[in-house]
């Protein structure tokens, strides 16, 4: 089947979009830092984000992502063992208490609880270094390539490392669990007793946080992983080492938002285009888009689309079958894309007796049946 691939702006084929004000980035006081659209991974800005850094209690991400992900009943009943004690930040667990996952996982993420982590990792897995294992794999599997952890509470260590983008790798896994976007998001809870208040401020600070979570040591400084939704958009900010980490997260949000807005470039099951049909009674059939494609865009972006598509089809036609293609493109660079769907069944027509076939069923009809030739042509016509 012949197809014919055509380029298109794909903005103004889809819906118009208003363009956004360009301005510059604003001056941040973190030695690390990442800002990135969640939903299509595109980096807006970034600082030496690649570097190897401390990361402190924003460990405790990917402590709960792997629990989550490990032991999916949240009712599961964990033994507080004289081992789960730890320094720093605390759940204030006490030996031989029990807790739910559940309740233990707001203890990581509100109260930021060492012991909280190390009751998680033990409870999950048997062992802490068995759990800390399945954390290294889980950050392979993200593609977080500069990235190890030694521990699941983030205190110091020479092989507890990560890096800005690795780590907003990891927020992107953390939204894509709803329990666990559900959790970083909550500003304060009562559990086992005990009264926890989110330790980020951001909740109350920036209108759409949705959270994430705060660390602190003396050798990392100050780090924080959060993320924002404003106009159907999320954006993730990681800093680290930041002395001004509240003021920074905001005031890349904001530039985040400001300049590049995603657009929206195909909507689902949106028609698309109506195709000749060849070979049945139906002289026509719809492709739609098969999925939403949205992107985030500068000012002076544009983007195009490279459509692939039959100039016509033979019947018959499966609904939901797949019609062709289209493929967004920034320069050369493929930023999304769609398959186009049939919308309906359109059915093969089935061709009529030819006339010899037409002549034979008349003549030989029934038994004992004769008719003349003559009798024949005035009934055909």
């Amino acid at each position: 089947m012949k197809r014919i691939l055509v380029f298109l702006t794909a903005l103004a084929l889809f819906c118009p979009v208003c363009c956004a004000e360009e301005v510059s980035p604003p001056v941040i006081s973190a030695e690390s830092a990442i800002l990135m659209d969640a939903g299509s991974g595109r980096i807006l800005y970034e600082k030496d984000a690649y570097s190897r850094r401390l990361i402190a209690s924003t460990t405790k991400l990917m402590t709960a992502l792997v629990a989550l992900e490990s032991t999916p009943h949240l009712d599961k009943v964990i033994t507080v063992k004289p081992e789960y004690q730890a320094e720093g930040s605390s759940m204030y667990l006490k030996v031989g208490e029990e807790l739910t996952l559940e309740e233990l996982l707001y203890g990581l993420l509100l109260a930021s609880g060492n012991d909280a982590a190390l009751a998680i990792a033990g409870g999950c897995a048997g062992e802490v270094e068995t759990f800390v294992g399945w954390m290294n794999e889980w950050a392979a599997d993200l593609g977080m390539k500069d990235s190890h952890f030694a521990n699941p509470n983030g205190l110091d260590d020479e092989g507890h490392y990560s890096t800005a983008y690795d780590m907003a790798l990891l927020a992107q896994a953390v939204l894509k669990n709803k329990t666990l976007r559900e959790m970083v998001a909550t500003r304060s809870i009562m559990v086992a007793g005990r009264n926890l208040t989110n330790h980020n401020k951001l909740l109350w600070r920036y209108e759409g946080c949705m959270g994430m979570k705060t660390g602190y040591t003396d050798a990392a400084g100050r780090t924080l992983v959060s993320c924002a939704v404003r106009n159907g958009q999320t954006l993730i900010c990681v800093t680290l080492k930041d002395r001004d980490d509240w003021d920074d997260h905001a005031a890349l949000f904001d530039y985040g938002f400001q300049t590049w807005p995603v657009h929206s470039l195909a909507r689902k099951e949106k028609v698309f285009r109506t195709l000749p049909v060849t070979g049945s009674l139906l002289p026509q059939v719809e492709v739609e888009t098969a999925a939403d494609v949205a992107y985030p865009l500068g000012p002076t972006e544009r983007v195009r689309a490279k459509i692939t598509l039959p100039k016509m089809v033979e019947a018959p036609v499966q609904k939901g079958a797949i019609a062709g293609k289209i493929t967004f493109l920034m320069g050369e660079d493929v930023i999304g894309e769609t398959y186009l769907l049939y919308t309906a069944d359109v059915p093969a027509d089935e061709p009529g007796p030819t006339l010899f076939q037409r002549m034979k069923d008349f003549l030989c009809g029934g038994e004992g049946k004769k008719t003349s030739l003559a009798a024949l042509w005035l009934k055909m016509e």
